[in-house]
């Protein structure tokens, strides 16, 4: 690729975006475009990236998450607003310290506990500045514009002290608090889990029933339980109270059957009567819902799964097998005993931890925890009276559901990276210290024996702050008083609780404000079959091989238009190669143009909407409208945040109208091979050069928020010397002074983007260029409507030729009836490019009432007759034989098809993919059979 700055230089013949895009990104950095400016007066426009894990890398979610906000970035800069993307990263405490161990077992043998706090926490710094920015560069192929210079960590010293600073409050004013609740707790990593951090999958299990007999020796009560393990901690039956089977044992006692315990039956509306007998067992210390209905009861709560997925010493017997082990051994014995009564298969929601795969087990454990309530509150009312704004406003019922219902929050982690708890106590007197600096001395007894608690934060702590501590929030720094609130948030439905609503509540305890205005989510990318990507499944694809394959404006294409708010999207390949072949379609419209412009100097057409209004043509004015149309639409969905339609809208109007037809019908003029001739054959070329210069630079304006690379490259080839845009000049009206508009537009308050350019001396780009403003004189309905009758005609033409079998290098006549004097003189306009696009021989336009001519095919557009005489151009007769052979030819194999999917033994027998394919067969021969028929029938009628 040759230097992108080289104004009017050709492009190559192919398009490589591998070279484009590293070449195109370094350009951007090299001028420092995407440093946003503080223009005081101006209101800015901000986001702050959702952090990616540092030890993470690019997946398909990311791609889209941050193509979206990109978008928005790239449309928002243009527009001439101070425009911040603030990145980062998240220190994502035990997926860190995971793979730092990794690292450390498989490199030296050792583990964190055999460095100690101090020495592991500096191994997972030397590894963070060895690998922390992998993401970020991978983000920067993606062609992420953020504006690097601002670029935090949340554990780089301003995020660190905000953090504490958000502790110390919370903890100060009651919110914080160490007690003991149930949690979910990872065997394998030894510490407690947020919810998000537990991946619930429907699992076929098993559904134990087993007799519990009654005390009196009555009978027994049957019990249906998943985890035969957790027996061991039983501490009562529980039924439904209105459950008339059950309601004669309430207040009776059961022997159980492994340990002899006697427990009571109660009765309490948690038990669903229709899961298994209608009869529970209660094990307070490992399910959360049996603990609730012992503190309702008063019943005791015995641990029998230890730490480490052991089974404790109240398990009597089975003390020290591991939690698998025991429930092998438990079914045995009990089956032993006569206390197993069946067994069923039972699929389930199984909780498994998200960095190993552990199952998750929920227990009793002494942890610090966040009271929700009264954050809660807040947070409800900011979206309830409108301050924050959910997209879409389905999510608003999800996320106030989620707040009225709220439990505390568990911040504490048992791990050595993060943010750790700043908390100490006296070993003197047993008092607690929760202060902005470390303390040195007990403030109650002047102790120095002092003991900092050894858990760290709960990663979501730190980012519930991102938006402001960012910003240099508690510090009243001018990034934050400037663009804090942020704008928008760009983020998946599925952290609308664990992420979206912590800052939400966070930052109305701590600002004052709302983080951001609006909220905008989006679904999942799930693969081709509607599965959620993963690693079990093995189903997952790396952005960066789509990206080497296919280039990132392809892959940002392809998530662009298949996303709407909210709604899960597919992944699929062909849409990844059609957006490729998008790319290849739009180079080679402008390489075309810019072959065609090489003596081309606007300045020679001083009033462009003036000189295409009395030397342009009808096809020229309707292009130009179509922009303006075009350029509307994709403004209002924009801001609307329906990306996908605003892509989709693009690509049919680049495609079909520039590409395939404006192009088509202009070429006869830009190579002189037009009607005209002289002066006026000069006019119209030149016209024709003014046009599509200025709609290829509308076109690449429009869509580089979403297809930054190629635009930004063809852009700079487009160009005209002085560094204004087709679409600038035609903006600023007739006879406007280039020198004039460039320096109005180089002031901050008139366009931020381009005044920060210009002031660091930066070359004129497309990433900072303004965003096209619709123009009025450049709107010609009439013209727009008389283009779309032709572009009716000519297709007309076309189906008419295929379906009577004209051969393809054969020209036949044209014949049209308009139905006005108007369409009349609209259709006569159509002469030339019916001759050159639908390969007419010649072409007739009649009034309202003519004859049809004789043997010809016909077709009905808006307000006109279309006539294909076949005479002299094919032989009716044997055109019918020929179809009717092949007519009969594809009855019988559809015939043939249909009974081998008829046959039972063919279906149930043969492999799926080869009944698939016949089914494919079938339908693509019945559609075959159908065209045939249609074709015949057109042909029986001229015969």
């Amino acid at each position: 690729m040759s230097d992108p700055r080289e104004a009017g230089a050709e492009l190559p013949s192919r398009y490589s975006p591998a070279e484009v895009e590293a070449e195109t990104y370094r350009f951007w950095l090299d001028g420092d475009y995407f440093r946003a400016p503080i223009v005081e007066g101006r209101d800015p426009f901000s986001i702050a990236i959702p952090p990616p894990n540092v030890t993470g890398a690019l997946h398909m979610g990311h791609a889209l998450d941050n193509t979206l906000q990109d978008i928005l970035i790239r449309w928002h800069r243009m527009r001439g607003d101070p425009t911040l993307w603030l990145p980062g990263t998240d220190h994502a405490g035990l997926a860190t310290q995971i793979k730092v161990e990794e690292v450390l077992r498989k490199e030296e043998g050792l583990t964190r506990h055999d460095l100690g706090r101090e020495r592991f926490v500096e191994r997972v710094w030397e590894w963070k500045r060895k690998y922390g920015d992998t993401i970020i560069r991978q983000l920067q192929r993606l062609g992420a514009s953020c504006d690097w210079s601002r670029e935090r960590f949340t554990m780089d010293e301003g995020c660190s002290r905000a953090v504490r600073a958000f502790f110390v409050q919370l903890y100060k004013k009651g919110l914080i608090y160490r007690g003991q609740r149930m949690i979910n707790w990872c065997p394998q990593d030894g510490t407690a889990l947020s919810d998000i951090e537990v991946e619930h999958e429907e699992t076929e299990g098993r559904l134990w029933y087993f007799r519990y007999p009654l005390e009196d020796g009555s009978g027994f009560i049957s019990v249906a339980t998943t985890r035969p393990e957790t027996m061991l901690g039983d501490t009562a039956v529980a039924v439904h109270p209105d459950d008339e089977r059950y309601r004669h044992l309430v207040g009776k006692k059961v022997r159980h059957p492994a340990t002899g315990r006697l427990i009571p039956i109660v009765a309490d509306e948690y038990v669903d009567p229709a899961f298994g007998t209608g009869a529970v067992k209660i094990t307070p210390f490992h399910d959360p819902n049996d603990l609730e209905v012992a503190q309702r009861h008063g019943l005791e709560a015995i641990q029998v799964i230890g730490w480490k997925g052991e089974i404790t010493e109240a398990g009597g017997r089975y003390a020290g097998m591991d939690r698998y082990e025991c429930r092998r051994q438990i079914v045995a014995d009990m089956e032993a005993a006569g206390f197993l009564e069946k067994v069923e298969t039972h699929v389930h929601a199984l909780g498994r931890c998200q960095r190993c795969d552990t199952v998750v087990e929920p227990l009793v454990s002494t942890q610090w925890f966040v009271k929700m309530k009264p954050l809660a509150e807040p947070a409800i009312q900011a979206v309830k009276d409108g301050r924050v704004r959910i997209l879409p406003e389905r999510f608003e019922g999800v996320y106030l559901h989620w707040l009225e219902n709220i439990k505390d929050w568990c911040i504490s982690r048992q791990i050595y990276w993060g943010h750790r708890i700043p908390v100490w106590t006296c070993k003197r007197c047993g008092a607690e210290i929760c202060e902005m600096e470390d303390p040195t001395v007990c403030p109650q007894c002047g102790s120095t024996e002092l003991e900092q608690d050894p858990d760290c934060l709960d990663t979501w702590f730190s980012s519930a702050l991102w938006p402001f501590s960012t910003l240099g929030w508690p510090d009243p720094t001018e990034d934050y008083r400037y663009f804090y609130p942020t704008t928008v948030n760009v983020t998946g439905y599925d952290i609308l609780f664990f992420w979206v609503a912590r800052m939400i509540f966070s930052a109305l305890e701590l600002t004052g404000e709302v983080p951001f205005r609006t909220v905008v989510l989006h679904g999942l990318v799930r693969d081709s079959q509607g599965r959620k990507m993963s690693k079990s499944l093995g189903n997952g694809i790396d952005p960066l091989e789509v990206i080497d394959r296919y280039g990132a404006d392809a892959l940002r294409f392809m998530l662009a238009t298949g996303n709407s708010p909210g709604n899960d999207l597919r992944f699929y390949w062909e849409r990844v190669e059609a957006a490729r072949n998008f790319a290849n379609k739009l180079w080679n419209a402008s390489r075309f143009a810019l072959m065609n412009l090489r003596d081309f100097d606007p300045a020679g057409v001083p009033d462009y909407p003036a000189a295409l209004t009395a030397h342009g043509r009808a096809e020229d004015r309707w292009i130009v409208t179509r922009l303006q149309e075009v350029a509307g639409a994709v403004q209002g969905n924009l801001e609307r945040f329906e990306l996908g339609l605003a892509a989709t809208a693009l690509y049919d109007f680049i495609w079909d109208e520039f590409c395939d037809w404006y192009i088509e019908m202009v070429k006869p003029r830009l190579y002189g091979k037009d009607e005209e001739q002289g002066e006026a054959a000069a006019e119209s070329r030149q016209i024709a050069q003014y046009t599509l210069w200025y709609v290829l630079d509308g076109i690449l304006h429009l869509l580089h928020p979403f297809m930054p690379y190629i635009t930004e490259a063809i852009w700079q080839k487009l160009v005209r010397p002085g560094g204004l845009s087709a679409t600038v000049l035609v903006a600023a009206g007739p006879g406007a002074d280039p020198a004039a508009v460039a320096a109005d537009l180089a002031r901050p308050e008139r366009h931020a983007a381009w005044a920060a350019a210009r002031a660091k001396g930066a070359p004129p780009a497309l990433v900072v260029d303004p965003w096209p403003v619709p123009v009025d004189a450049l709107r010609f309905p009439d013209d727009a409507r008389t283009v779309g009758l032709w572009m009716e005609v000519i297709r007309a033409v076309r189906a008419l030729r295929a379906d009577a079998g004209v051969p393809a290098g054969r020209r036949a006549d044209v014949v049209l009836v308009a139905s006005t004097p108007e369409l009349q003189a609209a259709l006569e306009g159509a002469r030339r490019h019916l001759v050159a696009l639908a390969h007419a021989a010649g072409v007739t336009v009649l009034p309202a009432g003519s004859p049809p001519p004789e043997q010809a095919v016909a077709a009905v557009v808006s307000g006109a007759e279309v006539y294909v005489p076949l005479k002299g151009v094919v032989d009716v007769e044997k055109e019918i034989g020929r179809l009717a052979r092949e007519r009969e030819e594809v009855a019988r194999e559809l015939e043939r098809s249909r009974t081998k999917l008829a046959n039972p033994d063919f279906v149930s027998r043969a492999a799926p993919q080869a009944v698939e394919k016949e089914r494919q067969k079938e339908a693509d021969l019945s559609q075959r059979l159908s065209a045939l028929d249609s074709r015949l029938a057109l042909l029986e009628r001229v015969r």
